[in-house]
């Protein structure tokens, strides 16, 4: 393994996470991954697969030239991230996970919470 590509991927995916306000726990089970492999991924200590790169780009959106080392971050867009709260994005991150019954009661939730 290329240990400087390991630890450029890592460190990607480490901001990534950061951004959306998730855990490693949480991403590691959004692509179906153990979570101590994906702690090794941020670590730098292994680079996953292809298709594992595109399900962990997809979860943190992020771009995988950019996990990759190849495009620099568009900080225009990171911008755009940045004004929701971590915790808001988080929310919205576990609520895709809901079933249609689920997402109805963190509604009703939401509204009585907002009163």
């Amino acid at each position: 393994m290329d240990e400087q590509l390991g630890m450029m991927v890592g460190k990607a995916m480490r901001e990534a996470r950061a951004r959306l306000g998730l855990t490693q726990v949480e991403v590691a089970a959004m692509v179906d991954m153990h979570p101590m492999v994906y702690s090794r991924v941020e670590r730098g200590k292994m680079v996953p697969s292809t298709g594992m790169m595109r399900r962990l780009s997809m979860a943190l959106r992020t771009p995988t030239d950019e996990l990759l080392g190849l495009a620099r971050p568009d900080k225009e867009a990171r911008r755009g991230a940045q004004k929701e709260p971590p915790l808001l994005r988080r929310l919205v991150t576990l609520a895709r996970e809901l079933d249609e019954e689920q997402l109805e009661a963190l509604v009703v939730m939401a509204r009585a919470l907002s009163r």
